[in-house]
This record gives structure tokens, C-alpha cells and sequence, in this order.
């Protein structure tokens, strides 16, 4: 299935804008979310294999998830379950409505299996994508697996609000969302990456815990995650690793895209690594997976995370897996590999553990040589 794709189907694609085709693609989706009997047809043709896995008092069908960036609308929840997909995570999302950055802001490097992206959380805002998620609810269309939200400052908000921000798009989707990731990595809204900081983390939160707290009315919260950046120090992500105690964190997101650029002998490549923004896909694999291993092992092994970045097959799966991560997303993989990346990943994994349990592969590989 992804021989078909990359063969024939994407070459087309690569001929288009990079921006203009994941809307077009989008907007197909939307079409097919709304129908059961598209969905349903869907995930028969794919038939992707169940591989449970627990993570911060959820079920997941299975480990691999959608990443955010992809559904920043919540335009196509049905669809990411029948793609096989074991969670999605929507967004990122900002309390304002914003047109992101301008265009051009997303660029392929097709030799190096990358994207370079500098979309500024474009998103229709909390109380658009609040009324849309309630839509999916009411319809019966909302999906069975797990379903989160990524949360980003909205850019018109100064840093010393960013608590205020953030608990805002919080409390406005609540009801509506299984799990929540603050997002304070993304390089792409001015300063963003200054709240990665232990004192202005601490205070966001704090201030999503209140709301936590009082919306849940002494039952349980809503799982709260934190989105690092690849780009951190190990001291600084020490500093993150510290709150989750303190803050009930119930999980880590490990990476998001990178400011770094890679030695290229692809002359597009070298040309193409000179725009700003984040940089996503293959040549992320390795400081994604340093990062996941770093983490686990500072936090003892307690703390799921979610491994993102650089997975564009089973091997690159199954390493963050080793590394510790109990959860994995891919979303350049997708764009290319294509729609039957999942249920190669899903059964690459369950052949990986031969009748194991996953709780422990989950870093297996991550034990100190030091």
C-alpha cells in the first residue's frame, strides 16, 4: 500500500504547493468524516490490528497516534480512527482565532524525508473549535479511541499572560477532549519557547490545574501533557521533568519540530533548510529518541510519553519504544508514507514484541552505560 503511494500517487502531490495540499486534503476528509458508511469502508480496506495500551488512566487501541498539526480544526475526528489510528490529537489550538504566519510557510525536502513548516498556530480558535467538537459529540460520530487537544498561546497575548491564555482555551474545551498538551515548543509564535522555562511552566500550569480541579468537581481531571522541544538542554528538560510531581503531570511529549539544520548533499536540500521554522521528519529521528531516552531515564521510567519525530516506519517506531516511549505519533511519515503507514507501524510492532507485553519493551533500551 505505501509502494502504491509513494510511486504514483505522491509524485503528484509533490508537484503542488505543500500547503495547498494538505488543505485539499483536509477538506476530502471533512467530506468523508461526515459519512459512517465512507469511515466504516475505510477501515475495513486498511484493517489495521489492535495492540491495547494504557497511558494516564486512558485505553488505546493501539500505540500510534495522529500528531497534532495535522486536524488543527477538528475538521476530520471520525476519519483518524478509521485510519487506524490508535488516539489523534487535535490542534494546536490558541484561545484567539489567528491566520498564522504568512504565506509560504511550509516546505518539503523530499530527499531528506522532511518538512520545514513556520505556520504560526493558524487555527480558528478555542470557542470555534469548541463548538466543532460538540458537534462530533451530538452527532455520534465522535470516535472510540482517545482523543486530545494541543494547546498554544495565542500570539496577540503577552508572555505574562500566557497562564491567563492558556487556561482560557482549557476551560472552553474541557468537556470535550480526553487529554490536553500544552504546547510551549512550538518555535513558530515570537518567544514561545521562553515558557519552556521552569517559572513561567509552573505557572500555566498551575493555573490549568485550577480549572482541572473545579471543572472535575472531586472526580478526576483531565490528563495534562507537556509538548518539549528537541532543541533543549538537558538541564532545561531536567527543569520539566521536575514539575511533573508537583503539577500531576500525567505525561510528556517528546519532540516537537527543531531549529536545527542538518549537512545536506542534496543541493535542494541545502536551499530549501534555509527558510525558518520548524524542522519535522527523518532528519529529527535520532535527537527525538536521545531526548525520549533522557527523559525516561531521569524520570525513573514513571512518566508516559509520547515519542514524535523522525517515524517514517516500524524500526523508527520500535526504537522510540525502546527509548521509553509508551505512546508514538507520526505526522511526516504520513505525508510520506501515506495512508497505510499505520497499519504497517501497528503490525511491525506486535511482530517486535511476539507475544511480549508492551509494558516492557517500553524502554528496555534506555538503561544507563554511564
Amino acid at each position: 500500500m505505501s509502494w502504491f503511494y509513494e510511486e504514483w500517487i505522491r509524485p503528484v502531490l509533490f508537484l503542488q504547493d505543500s500547503e495547498r495540499v494538505h488543505d485539499r486534503t483536509l477538506k476530502g476528509l471533512s467530506r468523508m468524516a461526515a459519512s459512517a458508511t465512507l469511515c466504516e469502508a475505510v477501515r475495513g480496506w486498511l484493517d489495521v490490528p489492535g495492540l491495547p495500551v494504557e497511558a494516564f488512566g486512558l485505553r488505546f487501541p493501539n500505540p500510534l497516534g495522529l500528531a497534532a498539526g495535522m486536524d488543527k480544526g477538528a475538521v476530520a475526528v471520525p476519519v483518524w480512527e478509521a485510519m487506524g489510528f490508535g488516539f489523534s490529537e487535535l490542534g494546536g489550538v490558541t484561545c484567539h482565532a489567528q491566520p498564522g504566519n504568512p504565506e509560504p510557510r511550509m516546505f518539503r525536502i523530499p530527499a531528506e524525508e522532511a518538512l520545514i513548516n513556520r505556520m504560526g498556530f493558524n487555527n480558528p480558535g478555542a470557542e470555534v473549535l469548541g463548538r466543532r467538537l460538540e458537534h462530533w459529540h451530538r452527532s455520534g460520530r465522535w470516535p472510540g479511541h482517545p482523543v486530545g487537544i494541543n494547546l498554544g498561546k495565542s500570539k496577540v497575548t503577552p508572555l505574562d499572560r500566557a497562564a491567563e491564555d492558556y487556561a482560557a482555551s482549557f476551560e472552553r474545551l474541557w468537556g470535550w477532549a480526553d487529554f490536553f498538551v500544552v504546547n510551549v515548543s512550538s518555535p513558530n509564535t515570537p518567544n514561545l519557547r521562553q515558557l519552556q522555562d521552569r517559572g513561567a511552566l509552573d505557572e500555566i500550569l498551575a493555573a490549568l490545574q485550577e480549572v482541572n480541579g473545579r471543572l472535575a468537581r472531586g472526580g478526576v481531571g483531565k490528563p495534562i501533557l507537556v509538548k518539549v522541544a528537541p532543541d533543549l538542554s538537558w538541564e532545561a528538560l531536567d527543569d520539566v521533568v521536575s514539575l511533573v510531581g508537583p503539577r500531576r503531570l500525567a505525561g510528556l511529549v517528546a519532540t516537537n519540530t527543531t531549529l536545527a539544520r542538518p549537512e545536506s548533499a542534496d543541493p535542494v536540500g541545502r536551499l530549501v533548510y534555509r527558510e525558518t521554522g520548524g524542522l519535522s521528519g527523518r532528519p529529527l529521528r535520532q535527537r527525538s529518541t536521545e531526548v525520549i531516552r533522557h527523559l525516561y531515564r531521569q524520570s525513573g521510567g514513571t512518566v508516559p510519553i509520547i515519542g514524535v519525530g523522525g517515524i517514517t516506519g516500524v524500526e523508527d517506531a520500535w526504537e522510540k519504544v525502546l527509548a521509553g516511549a509508551s505512546l508514538l505519533q507520526v505526522y511526516s511519515g504520513l505525508v510520506y508514507r501515506g495512508p497505510g503507514l499505520p497499519l504497517e507501524i501497528v503490525s511491525g510492532l506486535r511482530d517486535r514484541l511476539g507475544g511480549g507485553r508492551w509494558t516492557e519493551a517500553v524502554g528496555s533500551g534506555a538503561a544507563r552505560i554511564d
